[in-house]
Order: C-alpha cells, then structure tokens, then sequence
C-alpha cells in the first residue's frame, strides 16, 4: 500500500474550519486551476520569485510540478511538504512548511497562498495555525520564520495575530524593483501564549523517520 512506503499520503490536519492534506491527482489540478485564476493583486507581486507573472496554463502547471518536486526530492535533512487546504471541501490555497535538519536546528519556516476570492475570511490565519500546531506539538519544533514585504499587510497581520516578532528585513529585488522583506519569528514560548485555534493531527507517527525524527 501507498501509506507503507509514503506515510505522508495519510498526514491529516483539521481545524475547525478546514482539512490540510495532499491531494489526489485531480485535487492538485484544482489547485492549479485556482492559483491561474489568481491569487494576488496583479500589481502587487507578494513573492520572491515572480511565478504568477507567467501566462495562467504555466501558472497552473507550476503549481502542480512545485507539489510534485517537494515530495520527489524529500530527505528527512531537508523537506518540504506542501499541503492542500480545503474548506467545506473545495480547495481553497496551499500551506507550506518547510526544514533542514530539523532534529538539530528545530526550526521550521512557512508559506502560502490562497485563491482571491478566499481571501478575508479568517483561512490564512486558521491554515497557518494548523501548520505551527504540527510544527510545535507535532515535530518538536522550538522556533518557526515567515517573511512578507511591507507591503503585505494581510500576511504580516497573520503573524502579529499567531504570535510572530519582528526578526529584521532582507533588501530583495522583485520585478527590477527594490522590495523590504520583513522577517518574523516564532518561539515556542510564543505560540503557547497565542494558540486559539483547535487542531487535530491524524497519521503523523509514521511519518516522523521522514521529518528525520524517531519514531514514537
């Protein structure tokens, strides 16, 4: 079976209003088709690299071969699991959470994106919540990084909500222009003091060898 050799496939975290999960094949072409629909103000760029700049059919597909290359290049020294939100069943955004030699460094960083027409409802709060409660309560994490340019005020509103402090600021270059990446950090102290949203983890302790964790 699938789970015996991929024990990822059966990763499930659900919040009140939400399931975070992989998804099948024609879930991620949902996802594909959602991201080339649009996720942001197309004159704001909120990412590093530019990908939604490209034509939608290209959009679509990168998100589709991004999922596919996390979980093909995945060792449990440096991973990265991309996971599908879904809110009363629709695929809603992604959620992203990522580590290099976790075991040592306990650090995990974060990232996301929702379709335009989900924003505003609360979901980027919930979804990112969900990641840090496996992040903390899962995988033993101590501390976890977001960064958002000054000009994303949604996702630094996120952090301010779930705890995160000012951690400095990369100059970045974006779209030939100069762009201020506010860094923010999360300590587990921190977390504790700001967790609201309920989380249910299902199927992670055989997953754990694959974070580069024992196994319980």
């Amino acid at each position: 079976m699938l789970l015996d050799r991929f024990p990822l496939a059966g990763l499930r975290l659900t919040t009140p209003r939400l399931e975070l999960r992989l998804p099948s094949n024609e879930e991620l072409a949902e996802l594909g088709e959602l991201a080339a629909a649009g996720v942001h103000d197309p004159d704001v760029m909120p990412f590093l690299v530019p990908w939604t700049d490209a034509p939608p059919a290209e959009v679509a597909r990168s998100v589709i071969q991004y999922l596919w290359s996390g979980l093909g290049e995945w060792s449990p020294q440096d991973w990265r699991l991309n996971l599908t939100v879904f809110h009363e069943g629709t695929v809603v955004g992604t959620q992203g959470i990522e580590a290099r030699d976790l075991a040592i460094t306990r650090e995990v960083s974060t990232g996301s994106w929702l379709g335009l027409e989900y924003h505003g409802q609360g979901i980027g709060t919930e979804m990112r919540a969900a990641v840090l409660h496996l992040a903390f309560a899962g995988l033993g994490a101590e501390e976890a990084v977001s960064g958002a340019f000054e000009h994303n005020a949604a996702s630094l509103a996120v952090s301010r909500k779930l705890g995160y402090q000012p951690d400095g600021v990369n100059r970045r270059v974006v779209r030939d222009r100069l762009v201020i990446e506010q860094r923010q950090r999360l300590t587990r102290a921190g977390w504790e003091r700001h967790r609201r949203v309920p989380v249910t983890i299902d199927g992670l302790e055989p997953c754990l060898p694959m974070f580069g964790l024992p196994a319980q």
